[in-house]
């Protein structure tokens, strides 16, 4: 193979992740950049190509980079076009792929960020050998890739599977990024957890180390911390954030009866301080006919190599 290399970059709402891979998938070597650094996308294309050519040039692959693929929140594979990046820092519509494949000067295809991670999963992770399954990632927001019978969902325009942005709250919900009230991931992304610390911490009078943290500086990790040391409040706001994603659950087998839903991204770390809400409330709230039948699962490939690797398999399609 005369170019054995292709790109896979993730840009994720906080940090950007890309790496070398070769045909069998294997991460050569990656490395990130931070997504919100730069107010134009012109200068943060600019240090990710400054980025990735140090990559390529200590890992004696220049001139070997067949393709670049890309993981991006809301990029559509059919145009290479971000329409509409909500935690994205510049305004859209963006044509990525134009504007990283004349900066590269290689071809470029792109692809939902969850989507990019469904490929990958399926391909070298937990579900290998799945042909139903739904990826769902819980990072900054919360991402999506549905898979039907072996086939990733994308629909007429590009867009299929935006479950981040089902409505669980109708009356009283959050404000979320996309301007709609009460999406789940307002509520059950890394972002959505802070938000749950800061109005429980308001509501509730019970002490909690979370107090000792200035109130708008609390983030997922903080929460995690607390609850792993025995919070008791942060507990609750794990099992608030669990129980909902549980709902939701059970409602996305409805429209798909997957065999598995599988989760991906920092949130997910946090074991069974999520998962064992997550599972009692999907299963609550099951439908009879699949009680049992869904599995949930975590994802078993290095963070961010899901993405990478699944944004890398569309760099070997990019022309």
């Amino acid at each position: 193979m005369s170019k054995p290399y292709v790109i896979g970059i993730d840009m994720g709402g906080t940090n950007t992740v890309f790496g070398i891979v070769d045909a069998r998938g294997v991460v050569i070597a990656s490395s990130s950049i931070k997504t919100q650094k730069h107010s134009k996308i012109d200068d943060y294309i600019n240090e990710l190509y400054t980025e990735t050519t140090k990559l390529i040039e200590a890992n004696d692959a220049v001139g070997k980079i067949h393709g670049i693929g890309i993981g991006a929140p809301n990029a559509n594979y059919f145009t290479g076009i971000i329409e509409d990046g909500v935690n994205l820092p510049w305004p859209t519509p963006i044509p990525l792929a134009k504007l990283v494949s004349d900066k590269f000067g290689i071809p470029v295809a792109i692809t939902n960020d969850a989507n990019a991670a469904a490929i990958g999963e399926m391909t070298y992770g937990a579900a290998r050998g799945l042909k139903d399954f739904i990826m769902i990632t819980l990072g900054t927001g919360v991402g999506s890739g549905i898979v039907i019978n072996g086939q990733l969902v994308y629909g007429h325009d590009g867009f299929a599977g935006e479950l981040g942005h089902v409505i669980m709250k109708r009356n009283n919900g959050r404000l979320c990024g996309c301007g709609r009230i009460g999406c789940l991931e307002a509520y059950c992304s890394a972002t959505g957890v802070a938000r749950t610390a800061r109005e429980f911490l308001e509501a509730r009078t019970d002490a909690s180390s979370l107090r000792e943290i200035p109130t708008e500086d609390i983030t997922s990790k903080d929460v995690y911390d607390a609850a792993i040391a025995g919070d008791k409040l942060a507990k609750d706001i794990f099992e608030f954030t669990g129980n909902m994603l549980g709902e939701a659950f059970a409602d996305f087998t409805v429209f798909t009866a997957p065999e598995a839903i599988i989760l991906f991204g920092g949130l997910a770390k946090s074991g069974e301080l999520l998962l064992k809400p997550l599972r009692n409330s999907m299963e609550k709230n099951m439908l009879s006919i699949w009680k049992g039948k869904v599995k949930v699962l975590l994802s078993e490939l290095k963070e961010a190599d899901a993405a990478v690797l699944g944004a890398s398999a569309l760099g070997w399609e990019a022309k």
